[in-house]
């Protein structure tokens, strides 16, 4: 397989953490990419400045690169922006990964080697052997578990962790569930790309992970992107 990793970071007042991120990033990528790697910020408008460091950061940084949208879309629409700018311009691999250090950026040479070692998309797992979350209340590992629990019952899956957003995809699988068709935003958007690479007969392996809690700044999870997972996954089967 050809074609560069590119890691996907959405942003949204990501001030404190857009530097960090992409510099622990980078230092993995440059390890495990092998021939090279891109990172590309998607910035929804940040009021905080955070568009405006990841400027002067990719001035600086000839593999790394800026898209900015207009305003707080969601998730899952920043995600489709960059999916479509990274495989335009050649992507063999596209990770995607929170930018608040939820998500440790070592792991992202795991992902890749489980799909250089044949998976066709690598999960990032939270409810598989050896992974696990960090620093969360009990009400939010119950949000959490039962998500995805309740959205591989409806899906029929035997995927652990649905709602997760830690992954990397081959570009044939991007490419073969019409990726630009997805309309889920927040949980539902993960639930909804890893259903339809499961329904189009893809691999998918679930690399173990301890997810921690943002070290800096303020959680962008709410109740309306619990529930609009409650409502969509069971559109989601019977579409």
């Amino acid at each position: 397989m050809s074609g560069e990793p590119w890691l996907i970071l959405p942003t949204y007042n990501e001030a404190e953490n857009v530097e960090p991120i992409v510099a622990a990033a980078a230092e993995v990528l440059a390890r495990a990419g092998g021939d090279g790697y891109r990172v590309l910020i998607v910035d929804d408008g940040s009021p905080d400045g955070t568009g405006q460091i990841a400027d002067r950061l990719a001035r600086e940084r000839d593999w790394l690169e800026v898209l900015h949208r207009t305003q707080k879309g969601g998730i899952g629409p920043a995600y489709l922006a960059g999916f479509s700018h990274a495989l335009e311009r050649g992507a063999g691999f596209v990770m995607e990964m929170d930018s608040d250090f939820s998500h440790d950026p070592a792991d992202l040479a795991r992902l890749l080697a489980a799909v250089h070692a044949g998976a066709d998309l690598a999960l990032g797992s939270r409810y598989v052997p050896g992974g696990g979350v960090s620093d969360w209340g009990l009400l939010r590992r119950l949000i959490s578990e039962g998500g995805s629990a309740y959205a591989r019952w409806v899906l029929g899956l035997r995927v652990r962790d649905l709602t997760g957003g830690f992954k990397c995809f081959r570009r044939e699988v991007l490419e073969a569930i019409h990726f630009d068709s997805v309309r889920s935003r927040g949980y539902a958007f993960q639930v909804e790309v890893t259903y339809r690479a499961v329904r189009a007969g893809f691999r998918v392996v679930e690399v173990p992970i301890v997810f921690r809690d943002r070290r800096r700044g303020q959680s962008k999870m709410s109740w309306r992107i619990a529930a609009e997972a409650m409502f969509v996954v069971p559109l989601l089967r019977f579409r």
